[in-house]
This record gives structure tokens, C-alpha cells and sequence, in this order.
């Protein structure tokens, strides 16, 4: 997918074709058309660029062929595997920004005929950081809850940024580490330190443990077997070498998709796994059935991400500041410090570096 590095040249011959096209086509080029091209060319896939409308694949496909239909040119270079945007695409996709920027910011402080003013605040973020931080933010929230609809949605990094770009969340919610550097382009909070914990079932305490021979073979077995979330490359090696230098026999036993999932199946004793410790800040303080202990892992710092623009909006702007009281006010759960193996296999590796 390639998009232009600058804004494009509007006397170009691709935007005189467009303003032809649109002084033909009248009404035929509608907010939800512009959407529907905005989200193609964002996300370089028919399917992905559905999801994110949140409608079908053939409904995204129909408003994008009228769109090109009214405005007499082709979008996007059909190519095997991938859709390109096409010169004419490439020259009105700024304008097209512009328009739905435009668009949304109007939404956000417009009220209905007749009604209260009311402000819309559309967050996305990791589910594990939204149900740590969202509900203390929203109660210190320093507006009239009555006045304020609020937009949440779970999502992963990537659909988080793409939520940003497409204007449908004003606030993202995210581990720093796990952007890419288009997040950039965003303005970043910190708002809270999140240590990585090796969590194991309560029947395998290590706090006295020295070396892992010393333990039951039954333990061994249980201590080897890893629950690894399915993270980005580059976490998932840095997760994976620690498990290498802690545990040389360790083996992935299951790769899931949500820490909450990892959290039980090593509580029901399937397994141990290293998890973020906002995971287990939102399961009303019950820690039963487990031991938490520190790895010196580097901790993932969270931050809330904004447009720039944003922060001269009221709303924004108090939510922002709720966040940040709330991470400020966060209560970590009780975690014990590295068995000592742990210690020593750390200690051994940074000495023979």
C-alpha cells in the first residue's frame, strides 16, 4: 500500500479529473462513500477496511464502486494480493481527511435539535488497561457524567491506531512498546508503570527455591510448561528469551490471545506465564490461587494517544487528566521478588555477557 509522503499537488491533472467528477455526481459522493475509500486506502485490504466500518465486505465494495462510479476514475490499482492507491486516489486522498475530520469534529460538539448539550468521548485501548484505568477515570472525570456519552471499545494496538486515524476514538490507550512508529504522529500521556509478574498456580511457591532440580518432577513439569500470549514479534522474542535463560527446559504449552485466559489456566495449574500487572488489577483484587513474583523484565509503560488537535477540546482534554489521576492512584497487587533461581539465572547471563 503507498501512500503520498506530502500533500498533493491540487492543480495536478488527477484533481481536475476529480473536480469534473464531482460536479457531475452531485449528492452520489456521501460522507460514508469518502469513508468507505478513506478506510480502503488506510488499511490496503477490502476485509481489514470492512472491519473497521464495522459492516460487510460486499456492502464495503458496493459503496466504494459508486463512489468511483460518480466521481469517473479508478481509486486503486488492482493487484494480486493487495489494492494500491491510484494516481487520481493518491491526489484526493488529503482532501478526503479533510472532509471526514472536519466531519467528526462537528459530530463531537454538535447536539441534537432541542437537546441538552451533550460531548461524545470515543476511546479505544487494551482491554486489560481499560478496565484497570477507565472506571476511576470516569469516576474523577471533571464534567457532569449526564452531559457525556461515552464510546469504548477493546482493541488490539494496530486496530487502536487505526480507530485514531479514522477519527471513531479521540483517546487510545496502549502499551508505548507495542506502536509502531506511525503512532508518532499522535501526542502521548504517560500514565502508569506496568511490571511484568511471572504468575504460577498457589501450590508452586518459589520463594524459597534455588535451583529447579531441587522441585518435584510433577512441579518441573508444570513450571516448564509456558502460556505465551501472542504479542508482536519482537515482545514475544524478548518474552521467550527470558523463559530460555529461566527455564532451559521450558516448552509453550498454549498460545492464546487475552492475558485473562492465561491468568486462568495457570491458576487451574496448567501452566505458569508472564503477564503485565494491570491484568490482574481488574479482577477485584482476588490474586486467590496464585503466586505473583517480579521477573526484571523491563515494566511497559501505558499512555493515552490524541490527535494534537484534541487538546483544546474541553472533553478531551478533562478525560485526559481523569486518566492520569487514575494511573497515578493505581494499587499494584501484591508481588513477591524473583525466586531466587530466577536471580541467579539473570545474574549468570548478565556476568557471562
Amino acid at each position: 500500500m503507498k501512500f503520498a509522503s506530502r500533500a498533493p499537488d491540487l492543480t495536478g491533472t488527477p484533481v481536475r479529473t476529480f473536480e469534473r467528477g464531482l460536479e457531475r455526481a452531485g449528492s452520489e459522493v456521501s460522507i460514508r462513500r469518502l469513508q468507505a475509500f478513506w478506510s480502503i486506502a488506510h488499511t490496503g485490504s477490502m476485509t481489514r477496511a470492512a472491519k473497521l466500518m464495522g459492516v460487510t465486505q460486499p456492502s464495503l465494495s458496493q459503496q466504494l464502486a459508486a463512489f468511483e462510479s460518480a466521481i469517473g476514475g479508478q481509486l486503486f490499482d488492482r493487484r494480486t494480493g493487495k489494492l494500491e492507491l491510484s494516481e487520481l486516489g493518491a491526489s484526493i486522498l488529503a482532501r478526503a481527511e479533510q472532509v471526514l475530520r472536519s466531519v467528526q469534529e462537528l459530530e463531537d460538539v454538535l447536539p441534537a435539535a432541542g437537546a441538552i448539550p451533550r460531548h461524545t468521548l470515543r476511546i479505544a485501548g487494551a482491554g486489560s488497561v481499560m478496565r484497570a484505568l477507565l472506571p476511576e477515570a470516569i469516576r474523577r472525570l471533571d464534567l457532569p457524567l449526564d452531559s457525556v456519552d461515552f464510546d469504548l471499545h477493546e482493541s488490539s494496538p494496530g486496530e487502536v491506531l487505526e480507530a485514531l486515524y479514522a477519527r471513531r476514538a479521540a483517546i487510545g490507550l496502549v502499551a508505548a512498546g507495542s506502536l509502531p512508529e506511525a503512532a508518532l504522529n499522535f501526542r502521548q500521556v504517560t500514565l502508569a508503570s506496568d511490571p511484568y509478574v511471572l504468575a504460577v498456580p498457589e501450590d508452586l511457591d518459589l520463594g524459597s527455591c534455588t535451583e529447579l532440580g531441587t522441585l518435584p518432577a510433577a512441579r518441573q513439569s508444570v513450571l516448564n510448561a509456558t502460556l505465551q500470549f501472542v504479542f508482536g514479534t519482537h515482545h514475544g522474542h524478548r518474552i521467550q528469551d527470558w523463559y530460555d535463560r529461566v527455564l532451559p527446559a521450558n516448552r509453550t504449552f498454549a498460545r492464546l490471545r487475552n492475558f485473562e485466559s492465561m491468568i486462568e489456566m495457570a491458576r487451574a495449574g496448567l501452566g505458569v506465564c508472564i503477564v503485565p500487572a494491570l491484568s490482574l488489577m481488574d479482577r477485584g483484587g482476588s490474586l486467590q490461587g496464585l503466586h505473583l513474583y517480579h521477573t526484571g523484565l523491563e515494566p511497559r509503560r501505558i499512555v493515552a494517544l490524541y490527535p494534537s488537535q484534541y487538546q483544546s477540546v474541553a472533553p478531551c482534554r478533562a478525560m485526559i487528566a481523569a486518566l492520569v489521576a487514575a494511573g497515578e492512584s493505581l494499587t499494584p497487587p501484591r508481588i513477591a521478588p524473583p525466586p531466587p533461581f530466577v536471580t541467579a539465572a539473570l545474574r549468570q547471563e548478565t556476568s557471562g555477557d
